[in-house]
């Protein structure tokens, strides 16, 4: 069955607001005429959202829902969600109602023109701490912007739109999620956009992120952009690193016995700060080198995107 429209829903211990968010897109998609489907990924809830799910899907025909055994993240969710989606269009959004339904026919209608392959939302007026979420987003989306050259104001945003060929082309593993766009771009959709989207004051529970996320979102960022870069050539890396760092420590021992022979009384290896800022310079080395030949290893590992699945209801078995 050709479906319009696949809606993609992670979530996590969200038991009160799922009822409100289906019956409400379900409003949007009957007044749209959309064929579709919404796909609701419970992340090892705790409280009692997988049962909401399944009485959801008992009410709904539309609504299907996969259960993790126990929580993975937010991008093995996605991960799974975009591997079951079948709609033309696939619109992820969160499952605590800071996300407006209201969104999905304009979000819809930009992909189906075709002139976006992905459209993200850009919050642009928020209802968060303006010290503890807003300053440290902008900042965030900032850095982003000057590494990846991908103008958007709110990459991390969960509202955001795809054709279907994008999430079918790219794999979000580990916490990768914040950086679909700079996969997509890297798989070749260039054809990336934005919109400004209404961010509503959360009604339910409290969020489930912190400050780590701004420093692992960062670190996210070095290596998805080193490992698209050299992640199938590593040597064009360590080649280049290991020939610089020759040469460099070539010249600087000419140099030292040059400097002895014309003043033996120089002694350069006897300055404390010499060996301090060998070893600091080797150590850092040695952390850049091992994190990300670690990275080869896990994007490489054949169980990276291996999760156990407790329940699945309203897919073919």
């Amino acid at each position: 069955m050709n479906l319009d429209l696949s809606i993609v829903i992670p979530l996590f211990n969200e038991e009160e607001s799922l009822r409100e968010l289906v019956e409400w897109i379900e409003k949007v998609c009957s007044e749209n005429n959309y064929n579709h489907e919404i796909i609701m990924i419970d992340d090892g809830s705790t409280d009692n959202s997988w049962k909401k799910v399944l009485e959801l899907r008992r009410e709904f025909s539309s609504v299907k829902g996969i259960k993790f055994q126990r929580n993975y993240g937010k991008s093995p969710a996605l991960y799974e969600g975009f591997k079951a989606a079948q709609g033309n269009v696939v619109i992820t959004m969160d499952a605590d109602l800071q996300d407006s339904p209201d969104e999905i026919p304009e979000l819809y209608t930009m992909i189906m023109s075709g002139k976006y392959d992905l459209v993200s939302g850009w919050k642009k007026v928020r209802y968060d701490n303006a010290v503890t979420k807003n300053l440290p987003s902008k900042l965030y989306n900032g850095v982003n912007r000057w590494l990846t050259g991908i103008k958007l104001h709110d990459m991390n945003c969960g509202l955001k739109a795809y054709r279907k060929n994008v999430i079918k082309a790219i794999e979000v593993y580990g916490e990768m999620h914040r950086f679909i766009p700079v996969l997509a771009k890297n798989a070749g959709f260039r054809n990336i956009g934005e919109k400004v989207v209404q961010h509503r004051a959360r009604k339910y529970g409290s969020s489930k992120f912190g400050w780590e996320r701004f420093i692992n979102g960062f670190l996210d960022l070095l290596s998805i952009q080193f490992v698209t870069r050299f992640g199938k050539k590593p040597m064009h890396l360590f080649g280049a690193l290991g020939a610089f760092t020759f040469l460099v420590g070539f010249v600087t021992i000419v140099w030292m016995v040059v400097d002895k022979i014309m003043s033996p009384s120089s002694a350069l290896t006897n300055k404390p700060a010499f060996y301090l800022s060998m070893c600091t310079l080797v150590v850092g080395t040695l952390f850049f080198l091992t994190g990300f030949v670690a990275e080869l290893v896990v994007r490489n590992a054949s169980d990276r995107n291996h999760y156990l699945k407790e329940e699945m209801e309203g897919f073919d078995s």
